[in-house]
């Protein structure tokens, strides 16, 4: 899609950035509610006096609902304005909020964590599609830049936060921590938010629907499970084979609708294709990395919770700084040029660092390659999201950005899994103490990390070439169109 046909389906808002405002808190409290929450695991499994197995569903009934959401919130915005959607998104992260808060059992917290889920699946998605549609392509890479900062920003003070929080007072402040948030978006969504989407209303297609839930459910249960059971266990396998069958048939069915509830025919798009593979491989990159850097801090080095989070304050905020300004960079010079493969270059060498770490190794060498990996990882990932969108016209966005989301919750929950068996196998393979078989634990869960970011340096190469190819072949069927309108 071109420019032009881009700019054909702006909306024009009064305050566009104002309008942005609510999502983007939402979205911030959303990243910061995924993030956060594991490293008070510990404690709330013996506070709710439940094992390791139980307490994991906090994260997987969060991510569960998420994954269900997420490829609904294109036909959800045709059938309610973005204000109600907002508006119904952060009301329920904020009841959700307060009934976790407030909760005295396991049941209690986990359905407020499955009602938060719903602002997030909601909220995320729309924040890009809106972004597409109210800001011209010129400006669009530093738009996007800043909606990765504020959702980078959020994992990188998570953990600081919440170890400060437990240091000193109870787990509930965790949740009470993002209402002032959730509450100042809700004003802004009340007095600055327009709606940007065309009410169509098309008509609902209920078994498409119910293979979504189901096929998405599939995966993100089976995946969260394979840590507690093993991937050859009956209960994984079940579920990752009724994920991936029902979702076979559900993308069957939405590239033989009329009206489809997504739109995959977007992958037919080289550009979006190209930049969606990208976002995919490089949001598992961080997920894995980031999953394993705290565990790895407190049971190999066996640093404290609260220093814990203060370690991986400097990364995260390099990685949400790198994001804005990597979009920027999208702006100059595009995607397919030097960020993308500087990048993944540099999340390279800031993987091979935490390869060669020990239980020895000290705080700074840590920090450097935390640092040097959350440069590379925003500085591929930005430009190639903002390629992959702006490759779509303004009623694709909403599609194309619901797919990205909804791959990336998919994504990290499997790299999360994968990253936790390689864990657990270094730890089996190795014989010493505690802190020796966590920290070849880590490196084996490095290793599956590293394969990541040498998969996405190919796979960059090779789909620019075949993006070159498209482009030089539209060109060229063009110009013999025009020859034979000529003739």
């Amino acid at each position: 899609m071109d420019n032009t046909q881009n700019n054909t389906a702006r909306k024009q808002l009064s305050h566009p950035k104002l309008a942005m405002v609510a999502m983007l808190l939402g979205a911030f409290v959303g990243m910061l509610s995924e993030t956060s929450l594991n490293i008070a695991l510990p404690k709330l499994m013996l506070s709710l006096r439940v094992n390791m197995a139980t307490i994991q569903w906090l994260v997987t009934g969060y991510m569960l609902v998420i994954g269900i959401i997420l490829p609904l919130s294109s036909l959800i915005s045709k059938w309610f304005t973005t204000r109600q959607i907002i508006i119904f998104g952060l009301a329920s992260f904020i009841i959700g909020a307060v009934i976790s808060a407030c909760a005295n059992n396991f049941p209690g917290v986990l359905i407020g964590r499955m009602v938060q889920g719903i602002g997030t699946g909601l909220i995320l998605p729309l924040m890009f599609a809106v972004a597409m549609q109210i800001f011209p392509p010129q400006k669009l890479g530093a738009v996007l830049g800043i909606c990765a900062l504020v959702i980078m920003f959020a994992p990188a003070i998570g953990p600081t936060l919440t170890g400060l929080i437990l240091a000193k007072l109870s787990w509930r402040w965790i949740f009470w921590l993002f209402i002032p948030f959730l509450a100042l978006a809700l004003i802004f969504a009340m007095t600055s938010l327009e709606n940007v989407n065309n009410i169509t209303k098309p008509h609902v297609d209920w078994l498409s629907i119910i293979e979504s839930a189901i096929g998405f459910s599939g995966l993100v249960i089976g995946a969260s499970l394979s840590s507690r059971d093993g991937w050859l266990s009956v209960p994984v396998l079940s579920a990752l084979i009724v994920g991936v069958v029902v979702l076979g048939f559900y993308v069957h069915r939405q590239l033989h609708l009329t009206e489809p509830i997504l739109n995959l025919r977007l992958f037919k798009i080289p550009a979006f294709r190209t930049g969606a593979l990208l976002v995919m491989l490089d949001f598992g990159i961080i997920l894995s990395a980031m999953y394993l850097l705290p565990n790895y801090l407190q049971n190999g080095l066996l640093i404290p919770v609260a220093l814990t989070g203060m370690i991986m304050l400097p990364g995260g905020v390099i990685n949400a700084v790198t994001s804005a300004l990597a979009g920027r960079l999208y702006d100059n010079i595009g995607a397919r040029k030097k960020p993308v493969m500087f990048g993944l270059v540099i999340a390279l060498i800031g993987a091979i660092m935490f390869a060669c770490t020990s239980e020895h190794s000290s705080v700074g060498y840590i920090i450097a390659a935390h640092v040097i990996l959350m440069i590379g990882c925003p500085l591929a990932m930005s430009p190639a999201q903002t390629s992959s969108l702006n490759s779509l016209n303004g009623l694709e966005s909403a599609d194309g950005s619901t797919i990205l989301n909804t791959l990336q919750q998919i994504v990290g929950a499997l790299a999360t899994a994968f990253a936790t068996s390689f864990l657990e196998l270094g730890q089996k393979n190795i014989n010493g103490a505690a802190a020796v078989k966590f920290t070849n634990g880590f490196h084996y869960g490095i290793y599956f990390t590293l394969v990541l970011v040498v998969i996405a340096l190919i796979l960059f190469f090779r789909l620019q070439d075949r993006a070159v190819d498209y482009r030089m072949k539209l060109a060229t069927q063009l110009v013999v169109n025009k020859k034979r309108h000529s003739a």
